[in-house]
């Protein structure tokens, strides 16, 4: 388990007014930064870490196929589909890292690799296969009108016939919601090219977090009655952005997709600090911590010590993400594996 370097020196009193310092003097300064991908378009970057290293270049390649597609918005789907697991098959028999059901993947597979197979189980295939089949798709609706991406998403949703038929985006709630999360979750696959917005809730999951100062941590503590209020680190921040009405998942290296990256130098006050075994891969990420400010965050950091203050400059230290409502409700409630 890894250990961390002590706020030393610090009583909690004189860091309780620190953190209020840094609270309202950073929001001031931050009240006028804007956020957001801002639509398409093969030039997005990829967020460091966010795509598993070993299926990054193939994202990165095959995410500029065609207009409609950029690798952050391949990097969602995917991600929503499997969650990175090449071995998956769904409820609906769909199969591997991009979810083809057998019929599609005769239809639509395609030898990515060139070794003569088309092997659905194999993200060399499977990931070329999942952007042609997109770009194909957004062949069909090229003319409707409206976003070129959003009608290609539709279109895999609900087939091309229903976007045309409707002129862009049908009226149907599961296609719409649809859409609305593969658009959201693309954010937290970008590098953002601007200053990401504030968040709003940030303050209160602070609140929550610093009343907890002091708690022994217990290792998959969710701060129940029967747990004594005890927390480990992804169960503090799942609650303290619970108390302000964000479902985070319960996982640390899910709660990294729950909103866009801002860089070191665009820490705010409320966002969630990652440190991972492997600084290329967010699924290795084993602790969170929340910022507060001043080269700090709240955390609970492991068996034998309390809910504290501790800086977040360390070896293992992989990126932040700022925590957004419409970025929490688009992860996926189907957990690979379970």
């Amino acid at each position: 388990m890894r250990k961390f370097w002590v706020a030393g020196g610090i009583g909690v009193g004189l860091c309780l007014s620190f953190l209020a310092l840094l609270v309202v003097g950073t929001y001031s300064a931050a009240a006028g930064l804007a956020g957001g991908l801002g639509g398409g378009g093969n030039a997005v970057g990829l967020a460091k870490g966010a795509v598993p290293a070993k299926y990054q270049p193939l994202v990165q390649k095959w995410g500029t196929l065609c207009p409609a597609l950029n690798p952050a918005l391949l990097a969602a789907q995917l991600y929503q589909e499997s969650g990175w697991n090449p071995t998956i098959v769904s409820p609906a028999k769909a199969q591997g890292i991009a979810q083809f059901i057998p019929g599609t993947w005769e239809s639509h597979g395609i030898d990515g690799n060139g070794d003569g197979k088309r092997d659905v189980w194999d993200p060399q295939d499977a990931i070329p296969s999942a952007a042609s089949y997109d770009c194909e798709l957004a062949k069909y609706v090229k003319n409707v009108p409206g976003d070129q991406s959003g009608n290609m998403l539709a279109a895999y949703n609900a087939g091309a016939y229903a976007v045309i038929k409707y002129g862009g985006v049908p009226p149907y709630p599961e296609t719409q919601n649809y859409v609305k999360i593969i658009r959201t979750l693309e954010k937290s696959f970008a590098r953002p090219t601007t200053r990401v917005a504030p968040s709003q809730q940030a303050a209160g999951a602070i609140y929550y977090a610093q009343q907890k100062l002091g708690t022994p941590y217990l290792w998959g503590g969710e701060g129940t009655a029967a747990q004594g209020g005890r927390f480990d680190c992804s169960g503090l921040t799942q609650a303290a952005y619970a108390s302000v009405g964000i479902q985070l998942p319960r996982v640390a290296n899910d709660q990294y997709n729950a909103g866009p990256h801002p860089s070191r130098g665009e820490l705010l006050p409320g966002d969630l600090v990652f440190f991972s075994d492997d600084l290329t891969n967010s699924r290795a990420i084993h602790h969170v911590g929340l910022y507060v400010g001043g080269g700090y965050m709240i955390n609970a950091p492991y068996t034998g010590a309390v809910i504290r203050f501790d800086k977040i400059d360390a070896p293992d230290y992989f990126g932040a993400t700022r925590v957004t409502k419409d970025g929490a409700a688009a992860l996926p409630t189907f957990k690979p594996g379970t």
